[in-house]
């Protein structure tokens, strides 16, 4: 059994020795492979990770510009509204300075206006204090007034 034993021990040793060791060295490249893989890896997520952190950092910065252009436009839009009340009723001052003069006297005035601004006054009357008015003026003005009235109303009907 001695001898037996012996035998196995020495087959042992011998393929020990004489078995190449390149399957060892095969692992050792395989392992430093997958951890220089890993470390790409590991460089990679941190990089994305900075970049999802700049660009959420850009989004929230675009968010607030946004909120801040959307506020400007608003009092913008809420001036001009005022603006534009104000001029309205600057305006219908106009036409209620205009119904009250004496039809000769309006006519003449509304003669020597644009016909632009002389329209709109017009086209702005009650149409009893306008009719006064426009028999008082020269029949080629009241012609051309009227035309453009109609214009008025084909583009914004029920004016």
């Amino acid at each position: 059994m001695r001898k037996g034993l012996l035998f196995i021990v020495c087959l042992f040793l011998c393929l020990f020795y004489l078995l190449p060791i390149e399957p060892l060295a095969g692992q050792d490249d395989t392992l430093m492979l997958v951890e220089k893989k890993k470390k790409e890896l590991k460089e990679k997520e941190e990089s994305l990770r900075k970049e999802e952190e700049r660009l959420n950092i850009l989004k929230k910065e675009i968010d607030e510009k946004i909120d801040r252009y959307s506020k400007l436009l608003s009092e913008i839009e809420d001036a001009l509204k005022e603006i534009k009340k104000a001029r309205d009723e600057r305006f219908e001052q106009v036409v209620r300075a205009y119904e009250t003069m004496p039809p000769e006297e309006a006519a003449a005035r509304l003669s020597e206006l644009d016909e632009k601004t002389a329209t709109r006054i017009l086209s702005m009357m009650k149409p009893k204090k306008a009719s006064a008015i426009m028999a008082a003026m020269e029949p080629k003005k009241v012609a051309v007034l009227t035309e453009r009235i109609l214009k008025i109303e084909k583009k914004f009907p029920g004016r």
